[in-house]
């Protein structure tokens, strides 16, 4: 029986690299990636149509459950995005949710001992088993097996909820120290169903408030704090510092740290500081690095299918079939 096993292993993974390989049209003057030699781990089994079996910790019952990627893609993406979206915007969000699933085992170890990947959004994606509908499973089914590589390996698949009318670099919107070329600035037209305040916000923070996620930012601030501004910008109009009295705090680890659900992006149009207290506004929610999922509504909505979605987010990219 492990003969068996250890051949299908075997042929599975020489699938991979054949399917990582492949290589959808590109646009004229586009040079194609390369491809390399892309195997899973020695530790993921593979099913009998080459589909990687995981062991999921579900966070919500403190338990491993072991599932199909497939039906752990359906779970996430009801997570992570509402199930009556527009199909298309599914599609695409089902075909970065399993790229992620594949980038991650591929290189990570979950924190859960046992586990190969995790419900816990601190490490992976949304997860929620209970909003799988007909149109999820739609949407996973007619995507199956597909990923989408540059170069020959899985992307990191990076999505948000609101770009706010133009998406981030990953240098830019993640401080991320090796820039993906695949992850360039570009235009993101939102939908107008996007809610008011994620599309445009305003938060106030304490002086308290601020100084405590400074530090937390790695940066120490001593007060009196006369004024707070905004620093360096990138190419996207995201601020990359905000300097607090003269010292400059890195914003993304400033917005993370003081929160993120009231800070909801580093693409700010506006700062004052008055009577100890920060005041922000801001467009879009979120880092701003690849796929917009409110600028995926709009696209589907204006006729775009999933593969246009993901191209437009992602420069010079190809979706491929790892199974069928």
């Amino acid at each position: 029986m492990w003969r068996k096993s250890f051949v299908l292993l075997i042929a599975c993974c020489l699938l991979f690299c054949v399917a990582c390989s492949a290589k959808t049209p590109m646009p004229e003057n586009t040079q194609a990636p390369e491809a390399s030699g892309f195997v899973l781990p020695d530790d993921i089994r593979v099913g009998a149509e080459g589909v990687p079996q995981l062991r999921v910790y579900i966070q919500a019952e403190k338990e491993i459950r072991e599932m199909d990627l497939e039906t752990y893609i359906q779970g996430v993406l009801a997570g992570e995005m509402k199930n009556d979206w527009p199909m298309e915007a599914l599609k695409a969000q089902a075909i970065l949710a399993r790229t992620f699933v594949i980038r991650f085992i591929t290189e990570k170890q979950s924190k859960y001992a046992g586990a190969d990947i995790s419900t816990d959004i601190e490490e992976a994606q949304a997860y929620d088993a209970a909003g799988i509908n007909d149109r999820i499973r739609e949407a996973v089914q007619a995507t199956r097996g597909q990923i989408v590589c540059y170069g020959g390996e899985p992307i990191y698949a990076w999505f948000h909820a609101h770009a706010g009318g133009r998406t981030a670099t990953a240098a830019e919107g993640l401080s991320y120290k090796k820039e993906a070329s695949y992850t360039l600035s570009t235009d993101s037209h939102e939908s107008e169903k996007a809610p008011e305040d994620d599309a445009a916000w305003t938060a106030a923070f304490s002086l308290d408030d601020v100084i405590k996620a400074a530090a937390d930012a790695g940066v120490k601030v001593s007060e009196p704090v006369r004024q707070i501004s905004m620093g360096e910008k990138g190419n996207s109009g995201r601020v990359k510092t905000l300097l607090i009295g003269t010292k400059p705090v890195p914003a993304n680890e400033f917005r993370i740290a003081i929160g993120s659900e009231k800070m909801k992006s580093t693409l700010l149009t506006d700062i004052s500081y008055e009577n100890e207290t920060l005041t922000l506004s801001g467009k879009g929610y979120g880092h701003g690095v690849g796929m917009s999922q409110w600028g995926a509504y709009a696209m589907a909505e204006e006729g775009k299918d999933a593969g246009e979605i993901i191209q437009h987010y992602f420069q010079h990219v190809d979706i491929v079939q790892m199974w069928k």
